[in-house]
C-alpha cells in the first residue's frame, strides 16, 4: 500500500507500482490503466498525485497518453517493428486471429505479488509436489557408476531409452499404442507442442485452437506466424459445427491442425465425450488435418478418460504430455507420441533445437514410474485436490460468484460478475494474482470470468478480500 511515511513520495511509490508491473508484464501491452479520478479513488490520493505519476511512467516510455480515452501500456516492441503485415482471409469474418498476451500469467509464475496464496496460479503449491523420493530418484542416480559415463557425452537423440520404455508401459494404460521408438522426449509439454507445430506448420498455415484456452498457445502460434481460428468449447467437446465452416473454406484456408485439450480442459475443466471425439476424428479424416492432444493433466484424470490419440491410434494425432504440474517443474521433462511415419521428421525438429535433453532427470522420473512412486503420489494429489476443490466451490458461492462449468480437475471457470481485467488490478494491489478471462481468448475481449486454481484459492482470506474489492468496481 501507499505510505506517506515512505522516502518516496506518494508520486514516486504509485508510478514505481505501475512501472514494475509493466516490467514484469502484469499489466500487459495495450491495457488501460485506470482513469485519474478511478485511480485517486482507488489508491486515497489526490488526482494530483495520479497525474503526476502518470507524467512520470509518459517520460520513463512506459505508457502512453491517447487523446480522450486515457492511458495505455506500450507495446515497445510493436512500436519498432511498425505497422504489421495484414493478414485478411475468406475465414476474416470467422475468426481474426489476434494472440493473447499470454505474458501476465507466465511473468507471474516468476514474479510473485506477495507470498498469499495465489488464485490465478497455473500449478499447485510447492508443498503439494514435496515427496522424499524425487530427492531419493536423483541421489540414485547420481551415486551411479554410470554417472561420468553420460555426463560427458550426448544423451540418446530420442530421450533416455529406459524413459521412453517406462513412458510407452504408461501410456498403454490409457489404451494409447505407442512403442518406445515411436515417442521423444522433449523439455516440457510446451516444447512438444513447438516441435508440432513447427513440423507440420509454415507461416500463415490456419491453426484451430480451442476457446476459451490456454494463453500461451494463442501467443507462441502468433510468434510462429501462424492464422488462430478459436473454436468454442463446449461440454462435450469442441463445436463441430465452427469447426465444419473452418474446413470448409477454400484452398489455402483450410486448416492444417487442431489443438485440443480432451482431457480436464484449462480453464474449463471440461472433457471429452465418445462421441464428440469420433465426429472430430472424422472431420480430421475427411478435410486432411493433423490433431495434437494436449494431456498435460493425464495424471489427474481417471484412466478411462475418453482421448483422440486412443480413439484414432496415432494416425492423425499426436499425444503430447510432461510432468511439471505433477511432479518436478524444474526438471521440465515432456514428451511426445507419434505415427512411425511422422516421429522422425518430429525428431529431426527436436534436434534442431536442443540436440538432446538431460539423461540425470529423465532417468530419475523412469526410476520414479517403474517403482510405482509416481501413480501413489498422484493417487495422493487427486483426493487432496478433491478436498480443496470441494471447500474453494463453497467459498467462491458464498462470496456471489457462479460456476461457469463443472469444478473438475485442478482448474475452476468462475463468473464474478464484474470486469476481471479491472478485478485484476485492483487484486494486485491487494497481493493476489488472478487469472481473467479476457487471458484465455484470442481476441481477448471483456471478460466477468476468471480461472482460478482449486488448489490456492481455497484460502478464506482472500475471499473476503474479493468480496471487498469486487464491491468498489
Amino acid at each position: 500500500m501507499l505510505t506517506r511515511t515512505s522516502t518516496q513520495s506518494l508520486t514516486e511509490q504509485l508510478a514505481g507500482r505501475f512501472a514494475e508491473r509493466i516490467r514484469t508484464r502484469l499489466l500487459a501491452p495495450g491495457a488501460r490503466l485506470p482513469s485519474v479520478r478511478e485511480c485517486a479513488r482507488q489508491q486515497g490520493v489526490s488526482p494530483h498525485t495520479v497525474v503526476a505519476a502518470y507524467d512520470q511512467l509518459l517520460a520513463q516510455g512506459l505508457v502512453e497518453a491517447r487523446r480522450q480515452r486515457g492511458f495505455f501500456v506500450r507495446d515497445a516492441i510493436a512500436a519498432q517493428a511498425g505497422p504489421a503485415l495484414s493478414t485478411v482471409s475468406p475465414v476474416a469474418s470467422l475468426a481474426q486471429p489476434v494472440a493473447a498476451d499470454a505474458s501476465t500469467l507466465i511473468r507471474g509464475m516468476f514474479h510473485r505479488p506477495s507470498d498469499k496464496p495465489q488464485p490465478g496460479m497455473g500449478v499447485f503449491p510447492s508443498d503439494w509436489l514435496e515427496s522424499p523420493y524425487v530427492t531419493a530418484a536423483v541421489r540414485r542416480v547420481t551415486s551411479s557408476r554410470a554417472l561420468q559415463d553420460f555426463s560427458l557425452q550426448y544423451g540418446e537423440p530420442a530421450g533416455d531409452g529406459g524413459l521412453r520404455r517406462s513412458l510407452a508401459t504408461k501410456l498403454a494404460t490409457i489404451n494409447v499404442p505407442a512403442g518406445p521408438e515411436q515417442i521423444v522426449t522433449t523439455i516440457g509439454a510446451t516444447q512438444a507442442l513447438d516441435i508440432v507445430s513447427r513440423t507440420l506448420l509454415r507461416p500463415g498455415d490456419p491453426v484451430m485452437v480451442e476457446e476459451p484456452g490456454w494463453a500461451l498457445e494463442f501467443a507462441r502460434l502468433e510468434a510462429l506466424g501462424m492464422r488462430i481460428l478459436p473454436v468454442p468449447r463446449k461440454p462435450d467437446g469442441p463445436d463441430l459445427d465452427v469447426m465444419e465452416r473452418y474446413c470448409q473454406a477454400g484452398d489455402g484456408h483450410r486448416p492444417k491442425l487442431f489443438v485440443s485439450v480432451s482431457v480436464l480442459h484449462n480453464p474449463t475443466g471440461y472433457s471429452l465425450t465418445p462421441g464428440s471425439a469420433h465426429r472430430v476424428l472424422q472431420l480430421a479424416n475427411r478435410h486432411d488435418f493433423h490433431i495434437v492432444e494436449d494431456d498435460t493433466y493425464s495424471h489427474l484424470a481417471p484412466e478411462h478418460a475418453t482421448r483422440l490419440c486412443a480413439m484414432d491410434g496415432l494416425q492423425r494425432t499426436v499425444y503430447v504430455s510432461g510432468f511439471a504440474k505433477i511432479l518436478a517443474p524444474n526438471w521440465r521433462i515432456g514428451f511426445l507420441a507419434a505415427s512411425p511415419d511422422l516421429v522422425g521428421r518430429l525428431l529431426e525438429t527436436r534436434l534442431l533445437a536442443t540436440l538432446t535433453t538431460p539423461s540425470l532427470f529423465e532417468r530419475a522420473l523412469a526410476w520414479v514410474i517403474d517403482q510405482g512412486q509416481l501413480r501413489r503420489h498422484a493417487e495422493r494429489v487427486r483426493l487432496r485436490l478433491d478436498g480443496a476443490r470441494g471447500r474453494t466451490v463453497k467459498l467462491a458461492l458464498a462470496s456471489g460468484c457462479t460456476l461457469a462449468s463443472e469444478p473438475a480437475g485442478l482448474f475452476g471457470w468462475v463468473d464474478t460478475g464484474v470486469d476481471t481485467d479491472a478485478l485484476t488490478q485492483r487484486m494486485l494491489d491487494e497481493g493476489y494474482l488472478l487469472a481473467p478471462g479476457s487471458l484465455f481468448h484470442a481476441r481477448r475481449p471483456p471478460s466477468t470470468l476468471m480461472r482460478i486454481n482449486f488448489a490456492t484459492a481455497q484460502d478464506a482470506t482472500f475471499w473476503k478480500v474479493f468480496q471487498r474489492v469486487r464491491a468498489q468496481l
